[in-house]
């Protein structure tokens, strides 16, 4: 998959989307943030901003007009912005993710832009084969910074967090921490939030590789690696195989076998966010075992009677079912997602 970035290297087109942050209605309560420009815009920045000519966002299938931006001092803290506009969506993928994680990225990128919206994708320490030596603390923190990008150099007006699979526990995390950039967020969207817990317990290997985390852990080993079995898709520390695999682990937020309180303690919080819950009806992530109807309901429940969306015959990733994910993600960004001047502040 080719992100269509024009390679136009002239001074002119290092800029930051906003030339002055001092207007923002976050400049004063975020400190520390450099006065360097981060973004790099393409060539053309009215194709870029998908206004004005009519050109839109994708150029073609899995080429993408945009502008490619750093928001952290880490080399892997780069994000992917679509149109130029105040309002923004931020797609937060799960393991393995990087850019361009679903197939429903694109069209709604093109959906987004004809509302005056930015998606936003970005890549995280925890992206690609770096999920098995992060952890949903530092993954939180790394959201914090692009959202205090967003407000600081882009004059965000909000935004509205959209989580994958894995990317619905950082979600979930981020609002816990109360961040003072969280403020910011007017609304969350979790697609496919399933247990990897439940899954990985379908794994022969898993109930042993358990054991192992958790030895490790009470040795004041929890950072050191796991055996290569335990994960052969990425190294996995001891800490985050415990976090996602055992029974109230810190990634243990969506399994259909904690109790109502259990999760009101985990997602009660998300109750003060509007949020919505697009679960797949076929998700081959969650085992046959579950009621997923009876599930999406607690879920929702526990997250303060959160919007459900069922998508019957649905896969984790929505490739089967584009449209459907497309039309509810819009449809309630319109409803709840921040319009024009939304000060959270008020």
């Amino acid at each position: 998959m080719n992100l269509s970035l024009s390679s136009s290297t002239s001074s002119s087109s290092l800029s930051s989307s906003s030339s002055s942050s001092s207007g923002s209605w976050f400049s004063g309560i975020v400190r520390g943030r450099s006065d360097r420009p981060g973004s790099v815009k393409m060539a053309n920045s009215s194709a870029a901003s998908g206004a004005g000519d009519g050109a839109g966002p994708v150029v073609k299938k899995n080429q993408y007009r945009g502008v490619l931006f750093k928001y952290g001092p880490k080399s892997i803290q780069v994000a992917f912005k679509t149109g130029d506009y105040k309002q923004h969506v931020i797609f937060i993928g799960g393991l393995t993710d990087g850019f361009l994680a679903t197939e429903y990225l694109e069209p709604l990128a093109i959906a987004l832009d004809k509302e005056k919206r930015s998606l936003v994708q970005l890549l995280l320490s925890s992206s690609y084969s770096g999920y098995g030596t992060s952890s949903l603390q530092q993954d939180a923190a790394e959201i914090d910074q692009l959202v205090s990008h967003l407000i600081n150099k882009e004059d965000s007006e909000g935004v509205v967090l959209l989580g994958h699979s894995t990317g619905c526990q950082d979600i979930v995390h981020y609002m816990r921490t109360n961040a003072a950039c969280s403020r910011a967020v007017r609304a969350a969207i979790l697609q496919a939030p399933v247990s990897d817990r439940e899954y990985r317990a379908t794994l022969p290997e898993t109930a042993s590789m358990i054991d192992l985390a958790s030895s490790m852990i009470k040795e004041e080993r929890g950072s050191e690696l796991m055996p290569r079995e335990a994960d052969p898709g990425a190294p996995m520390t001891a800490y985050r195989y415990h976090s996602l695999c055992a029974y109230m682990g810190d990634d243990d937020m969506f399994s259909s076998d904690l109790s109502d309180d259990q999760l009101r303690m985990r997602l009660g919080h998300m109750s003060n966010t509007p949020c919505q819950v697009i679960f797949s009806m076929s998700d081959e992530y969650v085992p046959d075992y579950v009621d997923k109807k009876a599930l999406v309901e607690r879920l929702c429940k526990a997250l303060g009677g959160a919007e459900k969306v069922e998508i019957e015959y649905g896969n984790h990733s929505l490739s089967n079912r584009v449209e459907e994910a497309v039309k509810a993600i819009i449809d309630f960004v319109k409803r709840e997602g921040p319009n024009g001047w939304d000060d959270p502040w008020n």
